[in-house]
């Protein structure tokens, strides 16, 4: 009290002790031994909220009773729902408490602070109503502890980087739950697979190199470590964005987070797997929102965009795609290195400071100033740990066997015969193979990993395709037809060759095909029309390849016949 005394009037009132007396102090002090920092809050702040007093626990087993009814049920609406309440408490309870339930309104906003909002459809509330909520909130404190690791398609139509073709692509993020950064992310053609997981993961745990044409704005922003510091460590000059020794992943129940490869993964960085519940996005909330954001401020401005539904898609997002994958994932890159990070963060503000204005960056370099930094980079030998491992016996002549072809290298012949590897790989030897890459796979030998180069390349970098044997036959063929003075052959449709005089563009079995059909129908037999398909064009049906004919609709209903030399017609003759 002499101490409060002492104070300024002004001072006192600032620190929310104007009107504090002697007893209140005793009670504070009694409030703070007993439940922390939060037995000093005033108790009009933190009063339980007292319910809806009109709802008594008859009515509440109605509306319970009501909501296990309806799941079972196709989806009705909230004046649907309020009938059969009615139902139940005139039933069980008489019809006096009947008229003493609340209004329609008061329902609905019961039901809705019980059971959530009622916009998603039936066989999903049903299928996660089915699924028990158990578990305990986990309580993210620093940067690290949990990263949230989620995979969507990618909106926007690419290019491949080989064939120019349009094609679609998964995207995946980590995101770190302390700071809302996008720590890692991959673009993977078609759909990913636990080596892109992997590879994901080893992402988060390496700074990211500075790229060409980005600017010092870009470079290692947070002021608790030098740049030139993790430049030194790291080899090179690192980019803005976190880097990291992750604690615990979160994933949804996906194929590609739960397999052996993942468990092996999650073992060799020492990370703990914690699988979000079932039927339950809130888990990874922040995750979902990051691919919303990037969606509305970035890919929805670019051309190929196609939209999240197919009635909302464009005439032709396919033939709009001009960004290739590569140009896609610098894109990306450059985004979240310069805007994402940077972005002010307004519903996910620290609780220390609420009404600060705070983003990723900031978020971390607070964090980094108040528990220190760790500069764990991992040694390059991490890349051939996270790969997926095969144990194979040695072949004397011809190699290790891995994924259908066969490997070879000169550290086959150091290694000898069988491994002292006991256990059930009992004298095999461990190979660690990319499977993006089926070049080369990495032999385990003495604690070091020696490439092995497959079998089927020739010598150099050069990949032939399967199709280049074929015209170096026809070539050779060529060649010795003109000095035996024979006419050279060219080559046919489906890559066949045919002999330069030839001018027939139809296929040897397609020509017996259709003799066999005309000389049925001179013997009175006449094939199985096939069934009319559409050709994508209104008012196009095209026949069966049988009798190769075309049924064109005009516009007034008539039919008219275009009938293809040498093919038979409706009544067995060929066309005039």
């Amino acid at each position: 009290m002499a101490g409060l005394a002492a104070l300024p009037a002004e001072d006192a009132k600032f620190l929310g002790l104007g009107q504090v007396g002697e007893r209140t102090l005793r009670r504070m002090a009694a409030a703070f031994a007993e439940e922390g920092l939060v037995g000093l809050a005033d108790g009009r702040w933190t009063r339980e909220l007292s319910g809806h007093r009109s709802i008594i626990p008859e009515f509440a087993e109605a509306i319970r009773a009501v909501h296990a009814e309806s799941l079972h049920r196709s989806k009705v609406s909230m004046t649907t729902r309020e009938r059969m309440i009615h139902q139940y408490v005139r039933e069980r309870f008489g019809p006096e408490l009947e008229r003493k339930l609340p209004h329609r309104t008061t329902l609905a906003k019961v039901w809705k602070e019980w059971f959530g909002p009622d916009g998603a459809r039936q066989r999903y509330v049903r299928s996660a109503a089915a699924v028990e909520p158990g578990g305990s909130p986990v309580v993210v404190s620093r940067p690290g502890q949990v990263v949230v690791l989620d995979t969507a398609p990618l909106p926007v139509k690419v290019l491949d980087d080989v064939f120019a073709e349009p094609i679609a692509v998964d995207l995946t993020l980590a995101l770190d739950a302390f700071t809302h950064s996008l720590v890692a992310f991959c673009l993977t053609p078609g759909s990913d697979s636990s080596v892109e997981v992997a590879m994901l993961l080893r992402d988060v745990t390496v700074p990211l190199p500075m790229r060409p044409g980005w600017g010092p704005e870009m470079e290692w922003p947070y002021p608790g470590v030098p740049a030139a510091l993790v430049a030194e460590f790291a080899g090179h000059p690192v980019a803005g964005r976190p880097f990291f020794a992750p604690e615990t992943v979160t994933t949804d129940h996906g194929s590609v987070y739960k397999n052996h490869h993942l468990v092996q993964v999650a073992r060799t960085l020492g990370v703990t797997v914690l699988p979000a519940r079932a039927m339950r996005p809130q888990d990874k909330a922040s995750c979902e929102r990051a691919f919303a954001g990037i969606q509305s401020l970035l890919l929805e401005l670019l051309l190929g965009y196609r939209g999240v539904d197919v009635a909302d898609r464009g005439a032709d997002p396919e033939g709009d795609a001009a960004w290739t994958l590569s140009e896609m994932e610098h894109l990306l890159a450059t985004w979240i290195v310069r805007v994402c990070q940077n972005r002010k963060l307004d519903q996910y503000a620290p609780a220390w400071d609420p009404g600060g204005q705070h983003s990723p960056n900031t978020l971390f370099a607070a964090a980094a100033a108040q528990g220190g930094e760790p500069l764990q980079i991992p040694e390059p030998e991490l890349y051939y740990q996270l790969l997926p491992v095969h144990f194979v016996k040695i072949h004397r002549n011809r190699g290790v066997k891995i994924g259908g072809l066969w490997y070879s290298g000169p550290a086959l012949r150091r290694a000898g015969g069988p491994s002292r590897r006991g256990g059930s790989h009992r004298g095999k030897w461990a190979v660690h193979r990319d499977p993006r890459d089926c070049r080369e796979v990495f032999f385990e030998l003495g604690g070091t990993r020696h490439p092995l180069r497959w079998k089927g390349l020739p010598d150099g970098d050069d990949v032939p395709a399967f199709s280049d044997a074929r015209p170096a036959v026809t070539d050779r063929r060529d060649a010795d037809q003109r000095e035996g003075g024979a006419a050279p052959r060219r080559p046919g449709p489906c890559g066949s060759a045919a002999p330069a005089g030839r001018t027939s563009t139809a296929l040897p079995h397609r020509r017996h095909a259709r003799g066999r059909a005309q000389q049925g129908l001179r013997h009175g037999r006449r094939p199985p029309r096939p069934a009319a398909r559409r050709t994508g064009r209104t008012g196009h049906l095209i026949e069966g390849p049988a009798n190769r004919t075309a049924l064109l609709l005009s516009r007034h209903g008539r039919s008219h016949r275009a009938a293809c030399p040498g093919v038979p017609g409706r009544d067995g003759r060929g066309s005039p």
